[in-house]
């Protein structure tokens, strides 16, 4: 059973930075491709990066060039730096294991952490 626990949310100035952490029991964490989502209130979960076990990457348009996401395979830890924050990134930010599918859609997941708040303010 595969266990994800997020960390490093808080609250952030528009132009900050926050760097993310989810951490990973259970599995064989180097097979493991995750990904990253994030949900605002009164939206659907939405997709932000995913990393597999390649560690090749893919963004969302809505991140791409102000996120980075990695991991530490002898960590068992996926980490996503955010940088040049806006308002509109405020959401419950989730990591996931991707299980099959396209790896953009929330569906192709589970094992998904309890999420961590961040917050922009303006």
């Amino acid at each position: 059973q595969v266990q994800l626990v997020e960390s490093g949310g808080g609250l952030v100035q528009a132009g900050g930075s926050l760097r993310l952490s989810c951490a990973v029991s259970g599995g064989t964490f180097s097979d493991l491709t995750m990904g990253w989502f994030r949900q605002a209130p009164g939206k659907e979960r939405e997709f932000v990066m995913t990393i597999r076990w390649s560690h090749n990457t893919y963004y969302a348009d809505s991140v791409k060039g102000r996120f980075a996401g990695s991991r530490d395979d002898a960590k068992n830890t996926v980490y996503l730096e955010m940088n040049s924050l806006k308002p509109e990134d405020t959401a419950v930010y989730y990591c996931a294991v991707l299980r099959r599918g396209t790896y953009y859609l929330a569906t192709s997941y589970d094992s998904w952490g309890p999420g961590t708040q961040v917050t922009v303010s303006s």
